[in-house]
């Protein structure tokens, strides 16, 4: 484990977001991947919908990930743009192990699609936590892939949203510690 996590409380605490780029092997194997993954299915889901959709991207479909990729930038975006093309090839290829996380709202449902989405948040945040309980580091990136239809289409739902990719690996370099907001700065008591 990358930290002692011998408390709920220390292991939400320590845990650092790891950039995908800096992530090397190993990545978590197919059954600490299962367990990351059915932790995620067990985040609050108001009606029991499942609003969210996870789509494992193997190692050997990285380079069908980048060209789709890469061809959903070029129908969006007009022209080819050689650093954008080379930014999303290496998006594509980072980490040992990636999952595209969708939210996917039943829309005819009486729960709000709000609510709905805020689960696959919920979904994403709790894969990092659970990756970092199993000795990982992840990271939660967005960027335009999330946000175009081409790209939730070809992960296989049309209708869907990118809520994130999350990447996941052994951190390359320890994460650091980045600031945080202060209690006085975001609590307030009513």
């Amino acid at each position: 484990m990358l930290n002692d996590l011998s408390s709920p409380a220390s292991l939400v605490a320590t845990r650092r977001s790891g950039k995908p780029r800096e992530m090397i092997a190993p990545g978590p194997d197919e059954a600490q991947l299962g367990r990351i993954l059915a932790a995620a299915m067990r985040v609050p889901d108001h009606g029991k919908l499942a609003p969210w959709r996870f789509v494992v991207i193997g190692e050997e479909r990285r380079d069908a990930f980048a060209a789709m990729l890469q061809q959903a930038w070029r129908d969006e975006h007009g022209a080819e743009d050689r650093p954008d093309i080379a930014a999303i090839d290496q998006f594509a290829r980072q980490a040992p192990t990636l999952v595209a996380v969708l939210s996917t709202p039943v829309t005819d449902a009486k729960i709000p699609v709000w609510e709905q989405e805020l689960s696959a948040g919920a979904a994403c945040m709790t894969m990092l936590t659970a990756a970092h309980a199993e000795g990982f580091v992840g990271g939660w990136l967005t960027g335009w892939a999330a946000y175009s239809p081409a790209v939730a289409q070809a992960l296989g739902h049309r209708q869907a949203k990118v809520a994130g990719f999350i990447f996941i690996g052994t951190p390359g370099k320890v994460p650091e510690e980045r600031p945080r907001p202060s209690d006085e700065s975001i609590v307030s008591r009513w």
